[in-house]
């Protein structure tokens, strides 16, 4: 006979199985039960045909995703932060994110940060049941200082990871504001979140790979919440990079052309200029731009809140 613990277990198991069977990205496709019989050229067509549903799916979401945009930017611009919070690869993604916004747009490490189930191991190697504990993202959190100015993003491709349901009710809780992204609709942490971005591409390539369709909805988003709310920012200028920082040879050589193509000038004045700027490209445009010296020119950037095209026509 079963003991009260393998009943509980099993019940709880029966009750997974059923949510699962109700996921879009669990479900498998009639589609696609012959994969293992087709030639490379045909599976290259049928993935890549997948893959054309994902950003038509995020397009009929942008109004959902620009109230993200416009929330994240005015609480970066009241000094908060952009949390990501995420399990296996949906945490990955997050911490792929906030990496790449120092060397982008110049921003500080903290101001875009990515917190994933499991710590730093899981983001190479899986951690079994992190994304099970629902008090651990609460947990960083309260490490992190978390307040109402800060923005935090629960990304999970179910819907349902209790991490980062967990997460975003501590959150919402605090009154900073909740973004959730999720590949499935009605789900739980859409519900926990004050703004929900589900966006339901089908069934994976492969039976409930997520890391495919809902992986690649969940890069397209989150390039956008952090790409968009740093141009609103003044981090860009005529659509180039502008606050960058240039931390190899090739990110040396980006700033330098990007004070040429945005001034006009040569290429040895261009790096005078970024020399007299301390390398900043956006201090060393304003100043050939405006013929203003280093210091005015600051003065003048930090007038405007660093949009680049104020300063300029503050100096004009």
């Amino acid at each position: 006979m079963l003991d009260e613990t393998d009943s509980a277990a099993n019940s709880r198991l029966a009750e997974l199985l059923d949510v699962l069977s109700h996921l879009d990205t669990e479900a498998a496709s009639t589609e696609r039960g012959d994969l293992d019989l087709l030639d490379t050229a045909e599976l290259v067509v049928r993935m890549n045909a997948e893959d054309q549903r994902v950003p038509l799916a995020v397009a009929e979401h942008a109004t959902d995703i620009a109230r993200a945009v416009d929330g994240i930017t005015e609480r970066f611009r009241r000094g908060g932060r952009l949390i990501y919070i995420g399990a296996g690869t949906a945490g990955r993604i997050g911490v792929l994110d906030a990496s790449e916004c120092p060397p982008t747009f110049g921003t500080d490490p903290s101001m875009v940060v990515g917190l994933i189930a499991g710590g730093e191991t899981a983001i190479r190697s899986a951690v079994e049941n992190a994304e099970d504990d629902a008090d651990a993202a609460q947990r960083s959190l309260l490490e992190l200082e978390l307040t109402e100015r800060d923005t935090v993003v629960g990304i999970s491709a179910s819907g349902r990871t209790p991490y980062v349901v967990g997460g975003l009710e501590y959150a919402r809780g605090i009154g900073a504001l909740t973004v959730a992204i999720a590949s499935n609709s009605n789900s739980d942490i859409g519900a926990a979140a004050e703004i929900p971005i589900e966006i339901v591409t089908g069934p994976e390539f492969i039976s409930g790979s997520t890391r495919l369709k809902s992986g690649t909805t969940q890069k397209l988003v989150v390039n956008m919440l952090t790409t968009l709310s740093m141009i609103k920012l003044g981090k860009t200028y005529r659509g180039v990079m502008v606050d960058l920082i240039a931390t190899n040879e090739k990110l040396h050589a980006r700033s330098i052309r990007t004070v040429t193509e945005l001034t006009g000038v040569g290429i040895d004045a261009a790096a005078a200029a970024l020399q007299a700027a301390g390398g900043s490209v956006k201090l060393a445009v304003l100043m050939l731009v405006a013929g203003a010296e280093a210091d005015p020119a600051r003065a003048a950037l930090a007038e405007a809140d660093g949009i680049l095209r104020e300063a300029i026509a503050a100096l004009s």
